[in-house]
């Protein structure tokens, strides 16, 4: 029956994930206009002329407003960038904010038109946008040897964006009053010819926080890219939900840094490798489901520790701990911080059963540890110590070496930090080479029987896909080398599975152990 009930759970799952997908095709869909209903054709379907304003100001009182770039006649069907030099006045450079104002209107002849008088003109569309934001400086960080006494506190200042992005849409439409995008209602002006306007909008998934640079007071000019593209309605509307959504995220807890790498992943992504990319998160967030439900099991009902690394349990503890502490340090949203703390007392509690260790209360705190201990769990702890002596005189001499070299040549916010990165650098590193002692263990054993395979198999599943995303999103190269890194771990185990005889009272089916455990009392 529990079986049942979990082909019917992933059902459920993979028909909810079909719909998503199918959702996601139908933004991309232009609602279709009936002649006996009310329309609305865009103004950008006659192709007329049009003028591109932009205006910068800042937060202060003087209320000036700079034209900095027009563009007369512009082909709105094409996209263009453009190089805009600005002078900084004394308030944006005080820390101040820096205003971007743009406006695209029917062509005529103007002389030294004002920013009021064109955004009040009838058929005039303006966005107003932020070309500043606050962030921590790079100036936060410094070298600990070569600099001392910084105990200020840190506060953000006001950064400039590099590059500024806008989208206007120009798709030829024709949307019926009953059935106009909801996502447009806010920004959707129809004139006297039931014409709507056009509507324009930043682009904020393409303005990412590696483009900002600081301003300081002795910054008097500064340059930015503007960036005009053309949007299908598919794309706008996209835009604006995802934009929705981040703002959400922000108020559940989600620092800027994670939204800026949930940017990341929707920023020039076409709709086929967008639906690939939400299907195959979704297999990937059941396979770790499945793969911790698995685990747990499996440590719930293991008593012996047979043909087990304990070296690998301990190490995936402490591990867990430093990248925990690591993301406690940067400031993380507690979205991930409270998994990574629930994960870190599972392996607390993993390492209990290794050391065969009980806690009970009885008015206070009693810990006892069971000392028995079988032939065969003392020739797995022969053969992980044996194992764990040659690797480390390779893994501690490359930590020191990396810890070494990061204090050197990179900086940090404090002494703190810099041994939290430095050892999170070594997780992330050399922590693959703990997997080696229990290939070593099942080499000198020949057989793989104690292993949890049904967690392994979902482990390795998710690995797999982990190399798909390495090739859709934007990463790091070593981050890249690490996803292939540890495939080739993997399919050492496999070969192990496939080269050793599988016990038939392998220990990772509790059904199976009490199964074998019954036929031997009868015999």
């Amino acid at each position: 029956m529990r079986a049942v009930y979990g082909y019917l759970l992933t059902t459920l799952f993979f028909a909810f994930i079909l719909k998503s997908i199918y959702s996601l095709i139908s933004i991309y869909q232009a609602p279709t206009c009936n002649s006996d209903e009310v329309c609305y054709n865009s103004i950008l379907n006659k192709n007329p002329n049009l003028d591109l304003f932009v205006f910068i100001s800042d937060n202060s009182r003087s209320g000036n407003y700079d034209l900095v770039f027009s563009e007369n006649k512009f082909d709105f069907r094409k996209n263009f960038e453009r190089e805009i030099s600005i002078e900084l006045s004394k308030t944006s450079r005080n820390n101040g904010s820096i205003f971007l104002h743009s406006v695209i209107l029917p062509s005529k002849k103007r002389t030294k038109p004002s920013l009021h008088e064109l955004a009040n003109e009838k058929e005039s569309t303006y966005v107003r946008s932020y070309l500043t934001r606050y962030a921590i400086p790079a100036s936060a960080t410094f070298n600990l040897l070569r600099e001392s006494g910084k105990n200020e506190v840190i506060k953000p200042v006001s950064h400039l964006r590099s590059r500024y992005y806008i989208l206007m849409l120009t798709e030829e439409l024709n949307l019926p009053h009953t059935n106009i995008p909801p996502e447009f209602l806010n920004f959707f002006r129809v004139s006297s010819k039931r014409e709507f306007l056009p509507i324009v909008q930043e682009d904020s998934l393409q303005m990412r926080l590696k483009d900002l640079e600081e301003i300081t007071m002795s910054t008097r000019e500064a340059k930015f890219l503007y960036s005009y593209n053309p949007a299908s309605l598919g794309k706008m509307r996209f835009l604006l939900q995802i934009k929705a959504t981040l703002v959400q995220f922000m108020t559940l807890g989600f620092t800027e840094k994670d939204v800026d790498e949930v940017k990341g992943v929707f920023a020039d992504t076409n709709l086929y490798l967008l639906c690939a990319t939400v299907f195959i998160g979704s297999v990937h967030l059941l396979l770790d489901f499945l793969s911790f439900k698995s685990d747990v099991s499996f440590w719930k009902s293991q008593t012996s520790m047979a043909g087990l690394s304990s070296r690998t349990v301990l190490w995936r503890a402490f591990s867990q701990t430093i990248i925990f502490s690591y993301l406690l340090d940067e400031g993380t949203s507690l979205l991930v911080l409270i998994p990574s703390g629930i994960a870190t007392l599972i392996e607390f509690w993993k390492v209990s059963k290794v050391l065969k260790t009980t806690v009970s209360w009885n008015g206070g705190f009693s810990f006892s540890k069971e000392t028995n201990e079988s032939e065969e769990e003392k020739m797995t702890r022969k053969y992980d110590e044996e194992c764990m002596k040659y690797l480390s005189y390779l893994l501690y001499p490359l930590c020191l070496a990396a810890a070494v070299y990061s204090l050197i040549y990179q900086p940090h916010k404090s002494w703190y930090s810099w041994t939290i990165n430095s050892l999170v650098n070594g997780v992330y590193a050399f922590g693959f080479l703990f997997m080696l002692p229990q290939l070593f263990i099942n080499y000198r054993l020949k057989s793989v029987a104690a292993l949890p395979w049904r967690a392994f198999t979902y482990r390795a599943f998710n690995t797999f896909i982990d190399d798909i995303f390495a090739f859709i999103i934007t990463m790091p190269t070593a981050h890249r080398l690490a996803c292939f890194r540890d495939d080739i771990i993997f399919l050492v185990y496999l070969y192990q599975r496939w080269l050793y005889p599988v016990d038939k009272t392998r220990t990772d089916d509790p059904r199976a152990t009490e199964t074998a455990e019954e036929s031997k009392k009868k015999k």
